[in-house]
């Protein structure tokens, strides 16, 4: 087989999606499964080099998403065609690349984001098609006071008490932009964008918001919880299989 072509060195951005039951997460560990080992195995098939994609964000075990982005750099100078089926040909069938193109060399999938947007949906109703995409909690939530404790979310605020904080990140400020509750049939959906997002804070916000539907807090609690910065104050970290990688906005 010929050596592959080699060229000046280019940027690509990918957007992927993923079922992340069968994954340990996004990120490569030394033991498990991970969305960013199967990808890299594949481009080096493909580009005959060794490359590590980067994610947009790093999406715990379970955790789905519908618009992961990532980027790359490579020498090689397969066509964006060829890399696009190739790595649909070889990847799981729990990965889907679902576009690939050419990005300015700045271009960083993690750091130039402006915005990500995630997606958590709860079931209140039994279902056995939905199962692996849903937190099935089989009891009557009240949609009002959990969507007045989302309100309380807007703005920039400091996150402590809503994230793992083993390690413990840099900054805990996250400036929300928007978020919200909707029901759609027998689901209640959590919505919520933000410049960054602490781990686990989605889940802890939702299971915290969660106690607020079913009446074991106030909606008003979430201004406390913030103020307090003590994650011992809120409430359980939700399941991950309710929670998605939506998508992100580079603000182009």
């Amino acid at each position: 087989m010929a050596a592959p072509e080699v060229g000046p060195q280019r940027t690509l951005r990918l957007l992927l999606e993923y079922q992340g039951t069968d994954f340990c997460g996004w990120q490569i560990q030394p033991q498990g499964r991970t969305v960013q080992g199967e990808l890299a195995r594949c481009l080096q098939v493909l580009l005959g080099e060794e490359v590590c994609p980067i994610g947009a964000g790093r999406t715990d075990a379970g955790t789905h998403a519908l618009g992961q982005v990532a980027h790359l750099h490579t020498h090689s100078t397969l066509p964006l065609y060829c890399l696009h089926r190739g790595l649909n040909g070889l990847l799981p069938p729990d990965v889907a690349v679902l576009r690939v193109e050419e990005a300015p060399a700045h271009f960083h999938a993690r750091y130039s984001a402006k915005t990500k947007r995630y997606r958590y949906r709860v079931r209140t109703v039994r279902s056995a098609l939905d199962r692996p995409f849903v937190w099935s909690l089989y009891q009557e939530l009240k949609l009002e006071p959990m969507s007045q404790a989302a309100a309380h979310l807007a703005g920039a605020h400091s996150f402590a008490a809503f994230c793992n904080q083993d390690p413990l990140p840099g900054s805990f400020v996250c400036q929300v932009q928007d978020c919200g509750w909707t029901r759609r049939g027998p689901e209640l959906i959590f919505e919520i964008a933000a410049d960054r997002f602490l781990r686990h804070m989605v889940r802890i916000l939702v299971g915290t918001m969660v106690e607020v539907g079913r009446g074991r807090r106030p909606s008003g609690d979430m201004t406390r919880l913030l103020e307090s910065a003590d994650r011992t104050l809120a409430g359980p970290t939700a399941p991950a299989q309710g929670l998605c990688l939506v998508g992100v906005d580079y603000g182009e």
